[in-house]
């Protein structure tokens, strides 16, 4: 009797007819059924994630005073800030939520997204209020970087790669990507050269802003998902940012005498003489207006899309001592972790802690700053004591001020 063939139990060609046949218990699978299985899965699987995702159930939404409070766990002070983007966060999540509800008629009111603007100097806590906001919500998330940006046609990333950094983060689900939040850091770094519209081009500039405009207000944009540059004969993908919300940040670095110019804007009566007195001169980002963003360099229209301003407030000595020591993955607690893992119990003096303050403050690079400057003292013992057998170590002034002098030629201040 002739031996019988191995076939396919899915497709029933035989052995001869596929390029590789694998054998169960009971049957067989052709390579090409595998994956033909395999493209079903993934498909279904993203349909169903789809739906899931997408859904937004307002019961289950974070209330602003529950994102705050997230918020505080890991970044100290700031709380106007806080609170504006915990409103922000929130009013997007119920936005996608009437929408998924089919709520909105000809009757109803639809409530349009409010995209936020950041304003405050290095080190004050922009990035880290967004990086830990990404660690909440359930929408996609993503942080890019303005000053990568150039107008199409010279040396750069064209605007449209922030949408393909937010598909990446969804998998390149454009439906998940329509219904995520950006963070556009360094917005500052766009402004134009001079206080007056550019008759020529302004390449990192005032060009790069009129792009984002599209982006900002809402429109269907045609995104390379590899990048437009290195790869130009991909296919798009058509994303949709009407609701797409958008939160830039920027250090506008010299902005305050921009404030204060407008602030000391003398006028004839005691009444205007009254009120220059009240103003707080170590903290003049609390006065900043949209003008002000506008006399900095950046175009009015940007100014109009992005219609929630918020500042945040310079950093001082309590507040950066609390940023080292508070904070759920404060830099102290990072390095207590980092000597755990070779047994070694580490603490420090309160001595030495103000010493870390004080450089901080000199350098005026606030919290970022502080991490500079503690990895300097402890290059030294991070390097020396997970060879040797010691148990404990506590970080003394003395030995601060020796370590950090030492690598003092290392450290730049800005």
């Amino acid at each position: 009797m002739p031996k019988q063939k191995k076939r396919c139990s899915f497709c029933g060609r035989s052995e001869g007819e596929v390029a590789l046949l694998l054998t169960g218990l009971d049957g067989f699978i052709c390579s090409d059924c595998v994956d033909n299985a395999h493209s079903i899965i993934n498909q279904y699987l993203s349909e169903n994630k789809l739906q899931y995702s997408n859904k937004i159930d307002r019961k289950e939404l974070p209330k602003p005073k529950e994102i705050k409070e997230f918020l505080d766990q890991y970044v100290i002070g700031q709380d106007d800030a806080k609170i504006t983007l915990s409103v922000a966060v929130y009013n997007h999540y119920k936005r996608l939520a009437q929408r998924d509800e089919g709520i909105i008629s000809d009757d109803d009111v639809e409530i349009e997204k409010s995209n936020i603007i950041m304003v405050g100097s290095t080190g004050t806590g922009k990035t880290l209020l967004a990086r830990t906001i990404a660690k909440l919500i359930d929408v996609p998330f993503t942080i890019v970087d303005a000053t990568v940006f150039t107008e199409a046609g010279y040396v750069g990333e064209d605007v449209e790669s922030i949408l393909s950094r937010l598909l990446q983060v969804c998998d390149y689900d454009v439906a998940r990507a329509e219904r995520g939040i950006v963070f556009i850091d360094e917005i500052d770094k766009l402004a134009r050269k001079q206080d007056n519209p550019s008759i020529t081009r302004d390449v990192g500039g005032e060009g790069v802003q009129q792009g984002l405009l599209k982006l900002l207000e809402g429109s269907v944009v045609n995104v390379p998902p590899k990048g437009g540059r290195k790869h130009p004969d991909q296919d798009y993908a058509h994303v949709d940012t009407h609701n797409i919300l958008f939160i830039c940040g920027g250090a506008f670095d010299g902005i305050e005498k921009k404030i204060a110019q407008r602030l000391n804007t003398h006028v004839v009566g005691y009444n205007s003489v009254r009120n220059t007195m009240k103003i707080d001169p170590n903290n003049l980002m609390k006065y900043v207006q949209p003008q002000d963003l506008k006399h900095f360099g950046l175009i009015p229209e940007i100014i109009g899309r992005l219609p929630v301003l918020t500042y945040l407030k310079p950093l001082d000595r309590d507040a950066l001592k609390s940023i080292l020591i508070e904070p759920k993955n404060s830099i102290i607690k990072q390095y207590v972790s980092l000597f755990k893992m070779d047994n070694i119990d580490l603490t420090f003096d309160d001595d030495a802690l103000e010493y870390i303050v004080d450089k901080a403050v000199e350098f005026k690079l606030g919290a970022r700053g502080l991490r500079g400057i503690v990895e300097r003292i402890m290059t030294d013992a991070m390097f020396e004591l997970p060879s040797k057998k010691t148990k404990k170590f506590k970080l003394t002034r003395e030995y601060a001020v020796e370590q950090f002098e030492k690598n003092m030629e290392s450290f730049q201040p800005a």
